[in-house]
């Protein structure tokens, strides 16, 4: 028997012209598999074969696993604690093992397992040519198509079979069968039949790698390409950036007569490429991403991560871009959120969101709108900062003397412990998912709760108008006004809504909404 099993690995590994090792363990494989036929579960077994003498052993394992944790495969598996009780110094993760009755290896065995064996061998060498590829280090691709799937095209390059799915072509671009095509590689797709190079020309990463090959600066650590946003196959936005001071940045990357952006653009199909300087202060970074739109006035949130940006009517078409992309390029290209508006729509915002600070300190601090107008006029923007930044801060206010400062710090500090304690009773009975949905916070999430909104499908549901009440007014007012479809809402109330329901709360009923469309 143990002749005949180097006979197979010899014979086999002549044929295949692959290491013996290769072939040792793909018949471990199959010597393991029809082992396995003998017990009804699912058991793990490992079969070891000595390279000298042929001799095999069969072993059935178990993994070790954590107490807690409880066997998610009773059959592969056992608890820390019973692996203890067989062996006192085991650790999660390691394998008991024990000798079984190995399968008997003739000749019908060795033919009925050759397929098996021959399969494992082609996927050792796939994953082994897979390995020397990637470890070229390359990030694009340059190949000929040589045959299409279902609108996929597969890329020979070496030895190599990539493919290119028809979601990240380049738009109306007609590839066909012997074509010479590159392409960025997005990812190895691990599947069952065997791996496989996933090729991306719509990919951000692609035009930046393009840029590597046409600029040498960039090779040579002079120049840096630092992100890129893609319409693929209409607009590109690129930023670049260099210590060097001798160095143009965006003029090195248009090249000569603008030679090595066009040689970009004719590989994308005709992508127009917009190059932007890179800025370490972000507002400067925004203001050169929405080239060539010119930017009045900018306002920073560094809490929403998010910037409102003023422009004069002229400007306004531009800023925004056909169907919004250049604005959104903008966003993408330099990571923050952007919110292109006019002067006259930043000036009522700005009024707005006064308002709603201003009626947000008459009601929790109890006082008169002169108090709350100097509070606000003197930059305070929430309950959080009047309770608890240094009251050094607060006593510089001319307007209040110390003991009014020593008041407003206690009537906040009581308003915020009132505001938590609510908010907890809110959050009673409301769905797990509603209150671990990304970006919303217990305090939130405590006044829907005491708005009656106590699951994901209630709260995606809900009007923009009911949300922002339910965030900008009391609760009973705002209760009040749902029920009575706003019939007797103020315009006063209305600007609190406005101004309380931003952006960002569309985001978080979207991503509810995202959540009930899963289910």
């Amino acid at each position: 028997m143990s002749r005949e099993v180097l006979l197979l690995v010899d014979a086999l590994a002549r044929e295949k012209n692959v290491d013996k090792e290769i072939v040792f363990g793909a018949l471990e494989h199959a010597l393991a598999q029809a082992t396995k036929k003998r017990y009804e579960g699912d058991v793990d077994v490992r079969v070891s074969i000595d390279r000298e003498s042929g001799e095999f052993e069969s072993f059935r394992r178990w993994h070790v696993v954590p107490d807690e944790a409880g066997l998610q495969l009773p059959d592969q598996e056992v608890l820390h604690f019973e692996a203890k009780e067989q062996i006192p110094d085991i650790e999660v993760d390691d394998y008991i093992e024990e000798p079984i009755e190995s399968v008997d290896f003739g000749r019908r065995f060795a033919q009925d397992t050759k397929q098996v064996v021959l399969q494992r061998i082609r996927d050792a060498e796939r994953e082994q040519i897979l390995q020397d590829f990637l470890a070229r280090g390359d990030a694009l691709v340059t190949g000929t198509i040589k045959r299409m799937e279902r609108g996929d095209a597969i890329v020979e390059s070496g030895k190599i079979e990539a493919r290119l799915p028809r979601d990240q072509m380049i738009p109306k671009e007609n590839l066909r069968v012997g074509d010479r095509v590159r392409a960025y590689i997005l990812r190895i797709d691990r599947n069952a039949r065997g791996p496989q190079v996933i090729l991306s020309r719509t990919a951000p990463e692609f035009i930046m790698k393009l840029f590597e090959l046409e600029v040498p600066e960039i090779e040579q650590g002079l120049l840096e390409i630092k992100s890129a946003a893609r319409d693929p196959g209409v607009r590109a936005k690129i930023a670049v950036f260099t210590n060097d001071k001798r160095i143009d940045p965006i003029g090195t990357c248009v090249g000569m007569r603008g030679s090595r952006v066009q040689a970009v653009t004719g590989e994308l199909g005709g992508e127009r490429v917009d190059i932007v300087l890179w800025s370490e202060d972000p507002a400067q970074f925004v203001i050169g991403a929405l080239a060539p739109a010119n930017v009045s006035s900018i306002v920073v949130d560094e809490e929403k991560h998010a910037m409102d940006v003023v422009v004069d009517e002229e400007n306004l078409a531009i800023a925004i871009g056909r169907g919004g992309q250049n604005v959104r390029l903008a966003s993408e290209l330099t990571g923050w959120q952007i919110n292109i508006m006019t002067a006259e729509e930043s000036a009522d915002k700005a009024a707005a969101e006064t308002a709603a600070i201003r009626t947000l300190f008459m009601e929790k601090l109890d006082v008169d709108e002169e108090v709350a107008d100097i509070l606000v006029q003197e930059g305070f923007s929430s309950l959080e900062e009047i309770a608890y930044v240094p009251i050094t801060e607060m006593l510089d206010i001319e307007a209040f003397d110390e003991d009014t400062v020593n008041e407003l710090r206690s009537r906040a500090r009581d308003a915020l412990v009132t505001e938590a304690i609510a908010s907890e009773e809110g959050l009673e009975g409301m769905e797990d998912a509603l209150v671990n949905l990304e970006g919303i916070d217990r305090i939130t999430a405590g006044k829907l709760g005491l708005a009656g909104v106590k699951t994901v499908d209630a709260f995606a549901g809900l009007a923009y108008d009911e949300f922002g009440a339910i965030l900008a007014l009391p609760i009973e007012r705002a209760r009040e006004l749902i029920e009575n479809e706003f019939e007797d809402v103020s315009d006063d109330e209305m600007r609190l809504i406005d101004a309380k329901y931003d952006d960002r709360a569309r985001a978080l009923q979207e991503k509810a909404r995202e959540l009930v469309t899963a289910k």
